[in-house]
């Protein structure tokens, strides 16, 4: 028998200072199960740096030929293409193939620098692609935010995110390898 996926809810308020972007947003988010909850807050998170009206959760895990979040415009281009992880090169080659915008968050500590090691020469090419490793430290905090219904906000200013549940926060931002 297969398992099936945990639902949270979120409501998600955004004041984004460097876009001038303010909204809240109702999420539901599926937790695959094989996804940890560091990888199902990054994925929140990510959706709060780069959200928009049009910006959406994807089927992810589920899909292969899909990123976690994108954007498409009224002509179904992909304007906006966010994964998350460490892809493979065919992978990546795609992803900014396909659309005008690739953001990249990789969370593995000592495993994701090798594999940007391992893939940063091949990727030069790609002036659409931006690579942001996000500490563990950060992850493991950004899961004692997580409840089944969450009420978070984020506030983004001078390229920093600080999301909070409540009384706690996280500071949210990552190193941006080139």
């Amino acid at each position: 028998m297969a398992l099936s996926a945990t639902i949270y809810k979120a409501n998600l308020s955004i004041s984004d200072m460097d876009r001038g972007y303010y909204a809240e947003h109702g999420l539901t988010i599926a937790q695959h199960p094989s996804e940890t909850l560091e990888r199902m807050m990054l994925r929140v998170a990510a959706f709060a740096l780069h959200a928009s009206e049009t910006l959406a959760f994807t089927k992810g895990l589920s899909a292969d030929d899909e990123p976690e979040l994108w954007q498409k415009n009224y002509s179904d281009e992909i304007e906006l293409w966010i994964d998350l992880g460490e892809p493979d090169e065919k992978r990546v080659r795609k992803a900014c193939g396909r659309a005008d915008q690739v953001w990249l968050y990789c969370y593995g500590g000592r495993a994701a620098e090798i594999w940007w090691q391992g893939l940063k020469g091949k990727t030069g090419r790609f002036a659409n692609l931006n690579v942001i490793n996000i500490a563990p430290a950060t992850l493991a905090e950004l899961v004692a935010l997580v409840e089944r219904s969450m009420q978070l906000t984020a506030t983004i200013q001078d390229g920093q995110m600080w999301l909070s549940s409540g009384e706690q926060s996280v500071l949210v931002e990552g190193e941006r390898w080139q």
